[in-house]
């Protein structure tokens, strides 16, 4: 089966990588974003899915724009039998859906039709689910809304990150990507319609949704927490500097604040320091203040003058002491 891959980000390099090791599979061709800059020098960087294309000596297009004649010529010149798609970051036209034989097919991160888009990943974290998983579709014109081929159901564990799922996520897109290509092969493939009544969206995350609302409760705080690490990271501000907060516990899941939420209620050595939310308590255990290191909260402790009583705000203005 004659295959061109598309995708960019580290997610989807596991399954790049099982393409290119199966015996039925023949990569000819990986799409990928441009070189983009990167970092406080600003250079240019190639995808995770360039840098192993290259390894392999593999047929390399970073089209600006997948879609232009350029572009779909040179798709055709390869003449795949399927396009397999995974966080590629582009749309694709009818004309490159159409082209493949045996059709594209888009490797998704979450149970469709849940969480379309390109956020799953974070949203499922954030919203407190049990449970997401993978989906391969048929794709069609339109954001992910394709028959379905195949599903694969994993729980969510109440302590782990986005990091954490999405590097699970990966490798079990891999074996989904695989036992959908085998059933396609075989012609045993389904094709099962999604319920757009049961449909829900999830955009991409921003930096900005990182701010952490003491006035939520602490289990939606500790759930900010975990689907903002290890990317883009939630925050507070402490002494009008921005805190960067990556590890919590539920300390007091029902206690109604007697004091402004946001305030640091006590400390617990070796442990770390407890703020009050709008419901409960959380105890927090890792951070890192600006221009640092991410640290324990117990070595924060020992080099920052936080004490009981000061306030963590929301906004820089709103600074206490």
């Amino acid at each position: 089966m004659d295959v061109i891959f598309m995708g960019t980000p580290d997610f989807s390099v596991p399954t790049l990588k099982r393409l290119i090791e199966e015996d039925f599979t023949d990569v000819i061709g990986v799409v990928t974003q441009p070189d983009r800059p990167r970092g406080r020098g600003q250079k240019m960087h190639p995808s995770p899915v360039k840098e192993e294309a290259l390894k392999e000596d593999l047929t390399l297009l970073q089209p600006e724009d997948i879609n232009n004649s350029d572009s779909v010529t040179k798709l055709k010149e390869l003449n795949p039998d399927v396009i397999v798609v995974i966080a590629y970051g582009q749309i694709l036209d009818k004309e490159i859906l159409d082209l493949p034989k045996l059709g594209c097919i888009n490797v998704h991160a979450s149970l469709l039709p849940k969480y379309r888009g390109s956020g799953p990943l974070h949203r499922v974290i954030i919203n407190g689910e049990e449970e997401t998983g993978i989906t391969t579709m048929y794709m069609e014109e339109g954001l992910d809304i394709g028959d379905i081929i195949l599903k694969e159901k994993v729980e969510i564990t109440s302590e782990e990150t986005v990091g954490e799922l999405h590097d699970r996520l990966a490798v079990l897109g891999a074996e989904v990507l695989l036992e959908t290509l085998e059933l396609i092969k075989a012609g045993e493939a389904n094709r099962i319609s999604q319920d757009d009544r049961k449909a829900t969206y999830a955009q991409k995350i921003t930096k900005e949704e990182g701010r952490i609302d003491w006035t939520a409760s602490a289990q939606e705080i500790k759930n900010l927490i975990r689907g903002m690490n290890p990317w883009p990271g939630a925050y507070t501000f402490y002494n009008d500097n921005r805190l960067k907060v990556w590890n919590s516990r539920i300390y007091d899941s029902k206690t109604k604040p007697s004091v402004i939420p946001g305030t640091v209620v006590d400390i617990e050595n070796e442990s770390g320091f407890i703020v009050q939310s709008g419901e409960g308590q959380l105890l927090i255990s890792e951070v890192q203040p600006e221009n640092k290191q991410r640290m324990s909260a117990n070595d924060f402790l020992r080099g920052y003058d936080l004490q009981e009583g000061t306030l963590l705000t929301t906004d820089q203005d709103q600074n206490g002491d």
